[in-house]
């Protein structure tokens, strides 16, 4: 393997883990957002209060969005694994 390969299969993984962890993460963070706007308005400083929408949003796009997160990282655990015999010789 060359380091040029080795930089790609880098690039590659850091791309796929933030593609798959990103709708999780921007539906956490639009979550928190709103819970804290309402914290704002309305004085409530309750720390806890933001946990169960945040749990139950992220619940929700796990369920919508999860056949689609475990397709792309199928395909790309696949490409990598049919790759290997090339990557060795």
């Amino acid at each position: 393997m060359t380091p040029e390969s080795i930089m790609t299969l880098g690039r590659q993984a850091i791309e796929m883990a933030i593609l798959i962890s990103a709708p999780l993460l921007l539906t956490s963070l639009t979550i928190g957002l709103i819970v804290s706007i309402f914290q704002a308005a309305t004085q409530i400083n309750e720390q806890t209060l933001s946990f169960i929408p945040k749990l139950l949003g992220t619940f929700c796009v796990l369920a919508f969005a999860g056949p689609w997160m475990l397709q792309i990282l199928t395909d790309f655990i696949r490409r990598l694994i049919e790759n290997i015999p090339f990557m060795i010789g």
